[in-house]
């Protein structure tokens, strides 16, 4: 076996440049080799140091929030304008109306700006176990008037109730999603918890699309992704045009998929 002559490669030069200790090379790469696990390796990114727990799934182009009367007075124009971490908003879900009487205070005013504007809306309403889900499905009619283009009905199923109203769950949601489908042509969409969807919506619901919420994570799990169509990943999201935290949510199908959810005519 021949003996390796003594002196150094290029590449051997090249390597004790990069990591001698001191070097700028090897700060360098130090510093990435820290960062780069933390921000992208599972496809999130850190927002800002001031939300330390906000991470935006950069694996999905179509961003959007969900708002009610707590978020205050929008801006929509800087809300528009917003595109700070690769996270423009694209659509918004807005509260119309709780159980059978309650109108969001700030419904109308959102609702009239953002048809102007190029931010696809919906409309949800708050679903009361205790109230009766006909009188519900109507509040919701008589309030929300639905154009082409717009989200298909939202129903915000967040709570069970007690006693006899949670032992009836299921036939009474049922019969708010059976109007309201009757009354707009459409199915509607579904929002809830992994809880919900577990006990509940898995085996009596699973023609319906879904808006989940899950925290934390950087993929939605428990749940047939192919029923969910949007996902709500963070509450602490912030967004120029809006005093308060927003809710962070994104659209998890293909663009042309937007018909499955939305108003044709």
């Amino acid at each position: 076996m021949r003996k390796r002559k003594n002196h150094t490669t290029w590449v051997d030069r090249t390597l004790n440049l990069i990591f001698r200790p001191n070097s700028l090379y090897f700060l360098v790469l130090t510093f990435f080799i820290a960062t780069y696990p933390s921000s992208v390796t599972d496809g999130m990114l850190a927002a800002n140091i001031d939300s330390p727990n906000l991470r935006i799934p950069l694996r999905y182009n179509t961003h959007g929030v969900d708002i009610s009367h707590h978020n205050g007075d929008i801006n929509w124009d800087k809300v528009i304008a917003h595109s700070n971490h690769h996270s423009s908003v694209k659509f918004c879900f807005i509260k119309a109306t709780e159980g059978t009487d309650l109108i969001d205070k700030r419904f109308s005013k959102n609702w009239e700006e953002l048809h102007s504007r190029k931010i696809r809306k919906g409309a949800y309403h708050f679903y009361s176990p205790q109230a009766d889900p006909r009188l519900q499905a109507l509040n919701y009619i008589l309030n929300v008037k639905l154009t082409k283009g717009d989200f298909v009905p939202v129903l915000d199923w967040e709570v069970l109730g007690r006693g006899r109203a949670r032992r009836d769950i299921v036939k009474n949601v049922t019969e708010w999603l059976e109007i309201i489908e009757k009354h707009y042509g459409v199915k509607p969409i579904i929002y809830t918890n992994r809880y919900i969807y577990q006990t509940y919506i898995k085996e009596h619901f699973e023609d319906y699309p879904l808006w989940i919420s899950q925290y934390f994570v950087p993929e939605p799990v428990g749940f047939d992704m192919s029923q969910v169509y949007f996902w709500q990943y963070s509450t602490l999201g912030n967004i120029e045009g809006i005093e308060s935290n927003v809710d962070f949510n994104v659209f998890l199908k293909d663009d042309f998929e937007f018909e499955r959810v939305t108003l044709r005519q």
